[in-house]
């Protein structure tokens, strides 16, 4: 079974199911939330193992999990620590689903505006060289879904989702699309803050952006597409900035 993203885990409310899957993601959200800050030595295993009701086995295999994603690192004789932020993966989708079910502050929304600015206008540039005519085509498929004016904000925020991954595959760089779990954490952010569903009128608005992005890229024109994927990040960033409706990331 594929596993489900931030966007839609915020969308679903879905929950950890399996042992492992409950310790990893609350003992992450404690780090991240600081419970557990920067250079704590976590608790030992018996107390760990009876605060989760697992085996001592599954609380090993989670913390090599933690361990993997740059959280915490084991020192002999010393016990398990927490590691500095600066070594944490915050390329890693679980982290970030952490630090939004903790909460996050507009600097943090914003630091996911900028990567996105390092990364999709690049992307829409390279998938004016690059896409093939089955892709354009998905992509605009996808744009004018968009403007559904049946949309909740969160059907609106994962048709969002689909248009930009679309973007990032049709780039054809396989980096680019290893870069998916930040925009939708960026994507996300914005979500929480408001959304276009909530102004009927906008959602057209929402839809006539993202088009603008696919003929770009239908013309090859790669600084064009560059461009209107700027326009749209420009104005998910606005909202991050204001907190209110706009015309949508």
């Amino acid at each position: 079974m594929r596993k489900k993203g931030l966007l839609e885990t915020m969308v679903s409310g879905a929950v950890a199911h399996t042992s492992h899957s409950q310790v990893v993601t609350e003992l992450g959200k404690a780090i991240v939330s600081g419970e557990f800050p920067v250079g704590a030595t976590l608790p030992g295993d018996v107390e760990l193992a009876a605060r989760f009701g697992v085996s001592r086995t599954v609380l090993r295999e989670a913390m090599k999990t933690l361990a993997a994603k740059g959280l915490i690192v084991p020192r002999a004789r010393i016990g398990t620590r927490v590691t500095p932020k600066d070594q944490w993966n915050l390329f890693d989708g679980d982290i970030l689903t952490w630090h939004f079910a903790v909460g996050v502050d507009k600097d943090f929304l914003l630091h996911l505006s900028d990567i996105r600015g390092g990364f999709e206008p690049h992307a829409a540039a390279l998938a004016a060289r690059h896409a093939s005519e089955a892709e354009i085509n998905q992509m605009m498929r996808l744009a004018v879904a968009m403007g559904d004016p049946d949309h909740t904000p969160e059907t609106l925020a994962l048709a969002d989702l689909r248009f930009h991954l679309a973007v990032m595959e049709a780039s054809h760089n396989p980096f680019m699309r290893t870069v998916g779990s930040l925009i939708e954490a960026a994507l996300a952010g914005v979500f929480k803050l408001s959304s276009p569903a909530a102004d009927r009128g906008k959602i057209g608005d929402v839809a006539a952006n993202h088009m603008r992005i696919v003929e770009e890229i239908r013309r090859r024109d790669e600084e064009g597409a560059r461009q209107a994927m700027w326009n749209v990040i420009r104005v998910g960033r606005r909202r991050i900035l204001s907190g209110v409706d706009d015309r949508g990331g």
